[in-house]
Formats: structure tokens, sequence, C-alpha cells
């Protein structure tokens, strides 16, 4: 299939249009044919449609056009949308009435606005979801250039996104940590190994993201990626976030005074800015009534639902997380949510898509927690909430909940039972751990046993050593098979260099 190549150069300056290529026509008009900057992406498939984004370098028509042959004999236009300043160039199309359990094929062209002239057309691929029995396969992972460990073109990029590809996944969960808005770059690193670790730096990522346009620019960064834009083409993206995409361990009514690398000290104008890039620079669909909204289910079939939570929007204060009465997590209005979404589905298997882990106790600071586990004993402070979500599964008869997630930094699986818990109100389930996707590794995390959590896998960096780079390995994703014949779902988890480190088969309880 026929894609459009980039020079590094080309790539760099197509990321500095909000820095000046609108106010500067004779720019412009020196580079005759408008650039698609980034690539092309589809996202939030679903079975008679998906999301499709570019961006262009300059205002102009985003024109897609859609075929289910690769030569696009047959193919078929839809209105073009007009692109420029106020979304930086990036544009989202909504792909609706397609034939379900189909491959799709689809064409980007984007026309400037004042001449007419086209872009050479950058092509993609995805497959609508099924309306009968088929088997579904998907990725997942998180964590994306954090800890300093960016584009390195001398060990061939992000890798991971490269080994993923090689599954031809019906589409990819990313689990969060999209970006690390929070976590500038330095040229080069130096390695243990003696070698040198050489980044690929821009300018919004030499510092911490404040503005808008820095937001939208730790997005544009991964994608100068050959091997994400090569993946992003092929495989549908469905993505939540977590903190990184705004700062580390933020909650709303933070106040970063301790921090002098941010001149804004607001957590919520910074997330403010944060959400808004992020559904710009993803193929996101997104709910009229709450446009930044991140929680939301994709039906994939009869096979799959995926409910995707938001753990950091409506959370309170970090604290000890010790309140008897419960602390200020998923929101109300999320929990109401994810009760009538799962009660209503008809699928067999619910994947909970979760931004940080359930047993696992995730520190801010010396004293406080990030996630809802906070040591040993009863359900205190956030941890009320995921009792609830459990005491609702179990009351409501509904079957067959996998959790899945990413953000510790490492790749485990986790078996929940009330026989080794305090809580005790739940079905027994699985929690699948995997990432990073591109970033340092760390581990392993401590546990608590309100929920009764056992690990059957993890892997880890070795006793002593954090933040190892990539380049050692410990770069994690998991692959989920689920058998149309059987209903079974197979569960992988995997390396960068595509070794299986561990796998298990559930059966449904029932179909």
């Amino acid at each position: 299939m026929p894609r459009m190549t980039f020079t590094r150069r080309r790539m760099l300056a197509g990321s500095a249009f909000a820095g000046g290529l609108l106010a500067a026509p004779a720019l412009v008009r020196a580079q005759a044919r408008p650039v698609i900057t980034h690539g092309v992406m589809s996202g939030d498939v679903g079975y008679d449609g998906a999301v499709i984004w570019a961006r262009a370098d300059r205002e102009a028509e985003m024109l897609v056009e859609w075929s289910t042959t690769e030569g696009m004999s047959d193919a078929r236009r839809i209105p073009a949308l007009a692109v420029g300043r106020p979304t930086d160039g990036t544009g989202k199309l909504l792909l609706s009435g397609l034939p379900s359990d189909q491959d799709i094929f689809y064409r980007v062209t984007m026309h400037d606005l004042a001449d007419g002239t086209a872009s050479e057309p950058v092509t993609g691929r995805f497959r609508t979801a099924p309306t009968g029995l088929r088997d579904v396969s998907f990725v997942w992972s998180g964590d994306t250039a954090g800890q300093g460990w960016g584009i390195d073109e001398d060990r061939g990029g992000m890798t991971t996104y490269r080994t993923m590809l090689g599954h031809a996944p019906d589409f990819m969960i990313h689990s969060g940590d999209t970006v690390y808005a929070d976590g500038p770059l330095e040229e080069e690193v130096a390695l243990d190994d003696g070698t040198v670790w050489r980044n690929l730096v821009t300018p919004a990522k030499r510092k911490v993201a404040e503005t808008l346009d820095e937001f939208r620019g730790q997005h544009l960064y991964n994608y100068l990626d050959a091997n994400v834009r090569d993946f992003n083409a092929a495989v549908p993206i469905l993505a939540q976030w977590d903190d990184h995409e705004t700062t580390n361990n933020w909650y709303p009514d933070e106040m970063l005074a301790d921090d002098d690398r941010y001149a804004v000290k607001s957590a919520r104008v910074l997330s403010a800015r944060a959400v808004r890039a992020f559904h710009e620079m993803l193929p996101t669909r997104q709910v009229p009534t709450e446009p930044n909204r991140i929680y939301r289910k994709i039906a994939y079939g009869p096979l799959l639902d995926v409910f995707f939570l938001d753990m950091r929007t409506y959370r309170g204060a970090n604290s000890p997380n010790r309140q008897e009465g419960g602390a200020p997590f998923l929101g109300g209005d999320q929990i109401a949510w994810l009760k009538r979404a799962l009660a209503g589905s008809q699928a067999t298997w619910k994947v909970i898509a979760a931004d940080m882990p359930i047993g696992m106790m995730v520190t801010d600071g010396e004293t406080d927690f990030e996630n809802g586990a906070n040591g040993d004993g009863p359900v205190l402070g956030r941890e009320h909430d995921i009792a609830e979500i459990l005491r609702f599964i179990k009351a409501a008869g509904i079957a067959n909940t996998v959790w899945l997630t990413a953000d510790v930094h490492y790749t485990a699986a986790h078996h929940y039972s009330p026989d080794r818990a305090v809580f005790q109100d739940f079905e027994p389930f699985w929690e699948f751990v995997s990432g990073p996707l591109h970033s340092g590794t760390f581990g392993p995390s401590e546990y608590d046993n309100t929920f009764g959590p056992e690990v059957r896998f993890a892997k880890f960096p070795p006793d002593g050593q954090a933040n190892l780079p990539p380049s050692l390995g410990y770069q994690f994703f998991g692959k989920v098979d689920i058998d149309a014949a059987t209903r079974e779902m197979k569960v992988r988890l995997m390396d960068s260099g595509d070794t299986e480190l561990w796998s298990t088969i559930i059966s449904p309880a029932h179909t």
C-alpha cells in the first residue's frame, strides 16, 4: 500500500504549524503543495465506522475517500473538513455507513484553501467490527517516550510499535501516558554500557508543556517515529489518558507550587489544555454533551465490548487514602455510566480498560497514593469506588470481566479472588498489566490484600535497577485473542523482541 515518505527536515518543518506557518504566507507559498505532516490514523472503530485523523501544514480542506479494495477503484468520498489554526492543522472525520467486518482502505488528501493545490495522498487501512462471530485480536500497552527516552533513530526508534504491527491486530488499546508532557528530552544520554542514546528533539520536547501548542507538540513528537506512523496507518487506536499527558501524579485542584519548571501552576489549567490536545491529536470519538470526556464504550461485535475508564479527571487530592467514607476517584457520573454500560452489554467479554492497576500500591511522595491501593486492610479512600464496581458486577450477574492496564512500567498477570481478600463481595477476575511501549522500565510494586491479588507472573528489571532504557529490551505489550468457535480468551504478555513471556487461556463463564 503506497504511503508518503518523510525526511527528518520535512517532518520537523511540518511540526512547526503553530509556530508561524499560517502567519508567514510567503513561506507557505514557497512549498507549492500542502503536506500531510505526521501520517494518518484511524480510531474508535465500530461495526459501521471509524474516526480518521490527519494534519496539514497550512489552512486546507481535508478530503477522505474510502474503499473496500486496496486499489480504491470504487472509492467513495465524504464531505471535506476545513482545518487550520484553531486545531493546529489537525482534522478528524467520522466515516459512517461502512460495511461490517470489512477491510476498509482510505486515502487522505489536503487541499490548500487559497488555491486548491492538493497534497500527495496518504493512505491507511482498518477493519470494521463484526456483527457476527469471528476471531478477534488486539494488543494493548502504554507509556510512550517517557523518562528521557525519546526517538533514537540509530537504534531503530520506537521498535515495540513495529513488533506489535507484525501481529496485524484488529486494534490497539493505548492505556494512557500516550505522551510525557512533563518529561523534557536531552539530545544525548550516556548509558552504562558506554554508548550514547541520541534523542531526536523538537522545541516542544525541550521543556515541560504549559501552552496548548506545547501540549500538541508532545503528541506530534511521537508521530515523527516511522514505526509509530506505520502502525497508526494500519491499526486503529483506542486511547485513554493517565497523568503524564498533563504532569506527573496530577489531580484537578493541585497547585505546582514547588516545581520551578512551571510558570503555570494550576493543574486544572494545564489539564484543560492537555485534554484538548489529547482529543485534537488522537482519533477519538467525542460526546457532544461533554466533548472532553475520555470514558466511553467501544463495541467490537458479539465477542467483545471495551469500557474505557478515566481515573484522573474526577479525583480529589492525592492523600494517604485512608478515608473511611471514601474519597473522590472515578466520580459518580462515570460509575453510574459504567454500571449501565456493563449491565447492558450483550458481548461475551467485557474488557475494562483502566489507566491504573487495582491492587498495586502506586505512591505519590512519602505518604500519599496515586490509585486505590493503600495498604493491607479494609476498603478505604479511593478503594470504595473499585469496591462499588466489583460489588455491582457480582450482584448484576455480569460475567467475563477482564481488566487491562499499564502505568507501572513492567508487565504482570494478577488474579483477584475473594478467598484471599479482605473485601469479599465480588467474583474472581483477572487483571493484566503491560508496558512500557517506549519509556524507562521500573518495578516491582508492592500490593495490598483488600481485593486479594495474586501475582501469577511478573517481569521487571533486576534488583537495584530502574529507568532502564528501551535498548535493554524491557519494553512490553499484551496481546489478546478471542476464539470465535470456543469464545475463549487467550492473553499473552510479550516483549519488544516479540518473545512470549507468559500466557493463559480464560474460558467464559457462559455464552
